[in-house]
């Protein structure tokens, strides 16, 4: 490796590029790689197509797709160019998924409280005290978990490998790309029609929701980027 800063600086590095072949078995390994990720995105394409089937909220269900129809896209892009690994894109693929049940039930009357009955004999809601659906919340503080090993990744790519400051700017994108969403539903609200806002953006209600969504993204992104520096200490360039 050389420093593309100065020669007593660790934070930035270029790597040598070089013309060898891969080895066979890593040749074998990134073959194997390749066809997990398009299984699973095909895999998550036929999932959403089956989640309209019998849907109670078919139209609502329309407009939840269309950020998960151009995720697919670009996770599809992203995995024919090799620009993220598997286990980033199993990542963001965990998030469509998670995405995918709450469009289902557009996140506001997603049944989790019938699904712990039949399971545990117990309503969480019940257990807690709540008086709303918050699986919305789930998925935002699982965005701010899922969301930091790609831009970790994609932040080192760019020969930035100092760890702390890989994290904090992982924080920052994870918390950027929650702002703009946040800004795009509020968009939709003033755009279309108060129920198919309310039907996309899951307020219920409540006038604070979309600080309390960003901030739980912010608590999943810095417990995530935390982890990831003390997994990585061992090593002086990550």
């Amino acid at each position: 490796m050389e420093n593309s800063a100065n020669p007593g600086n660790n934070e930035f590095v270029t790597l040598r590029s070089t013309n060898r072949p891969p080895h066979p078995s890593a040749a074998r390994l990134m073959s194997s790689s390749r066809k997990l990720m398009w299984l699973l995105l095909v895999a998550t394409l036929v999932a959403t197509a089956a989640s309209f089937w019998e849907a109670p909220y078919p139209s609502e269900l329309r407009l939840q797709h269309v950020p998960t129809v151009i995720g697919l896209v670009a996770l599809g892009v992203v995995a024919e160019r090799g620009a993220l690994s598997t286990a980033s894109i199993v990542c963001l693929l965990a998030f469509i998924w998670l995405h995918l049940i709450g469009a289902r039930w557009i996140y506001s009357f997603v049944p989790y409280d019938q699904w712990c009955e039949q399971l545990c004999g117990m309503s969480l809601s019940e257990v807690f005290g709540w008086k709303r659906n918050h699986y919305d919340r789930l998925v935002h503080l699982a965005s701010g978990v899922l969301f930091v090993p790609p831009a970790w990744e994609l932040i080192q790519q760019q020969g930035l490998t100092n760890r702390w400051w890989t994290a904090g700017l992982s924080i920052s994108i994870v918390l950027a790309v929650g702002a703009i969403y946040e800004i795009v539903e509020w968009a939709i609200a003033m755009l279309f029609a108060p129920h198919y806002a309310e039907s996309y953006n899951g307020q219920q209600g409540d006038l604070w929701d979309p600080q309390k969504d960003l901030a739980l993204a912010g608590i999943g992104a810095i417990f995530c980027a935390i982890l990831l520096v003390m997994v990585r200490r061992a090593s002086p360039l990550k």
